[in-house]
């Protein structure tokens, strides 16, 4: 476990998706990579993959920031990255209405769930949730990256490595 900053500042970086399925295993190639790297303190790096649930159980530990770092098809060109901030206009978080399957725990479920156990149990939710997240060109059943998912990695490392030190910084 990463050592807590004097301050209190935790943010957690989840890569998830699915590595037998091409580009959706772009998050978690990403938490590879972003676990050798120099960051904050405070600051823990995990590859969730297709565990959906023991991500929302382990927020519960509370963060103060989240990062998503997943596939995510918004209609651009391959590869393009996609900085998302996941919280609502009105702060509430998301939907309740998001249905659970613990095989299917997309991230919109994950935070769903959260919300849910927070109001069981008393935990607070991150404060802030953010999404780094790259198109897709392939999500067929493959364990390689696609040439131009494989080629956005290095950015979406540089580019988690500056949010996470602008939210240490906070």
């Amino acid at each position: 476990m990463t050592p807590t900053p004097p301050y209190g500042t935790r943010t957690l970086v989840a890569g998830v998706g699915n590595i037998f399925l091409g580009d959706d295993g772009f998050g978690v190639e990403t938490a590879r990579r972003l676990a050798r790297e120099d960051l904050p303190a405070g600051v823990e790096v995990a590859d969730i993959g297709i565990r959906g649930v023991h991500l929302a159980y382990q927020l519960l530990d509370g963060y103060d920031t989240l990062v998503i770092v997943d596939a995510t098809a918004r209609g651009g060109e391959p590869g393009t990255l996609y900085l998302i901030d996941a919280g609502t206009p009105d702060g509430t978080g998301p939907a309740a209405d998001v249905p659970l399957d613990g095989h299917r725990m997309s991230p919109d479920a994950v935070l769903a769930l959260l919300a849910t156990l927070c109001a069981g149990t008393g935990a607070t939710p991150p404060r802030r949730t953010l999404v780094v997240g790259c198109e897709p060109a392939c999500l067929d059943e493959t364990l390689e990256l696609s040439p131009q998912v494989a080629a956005a990695v290095p950015e979406a490392v540089r580019m988690v490595t500056d949010l996470v030190r602008q939210e240490a910084a906070v």
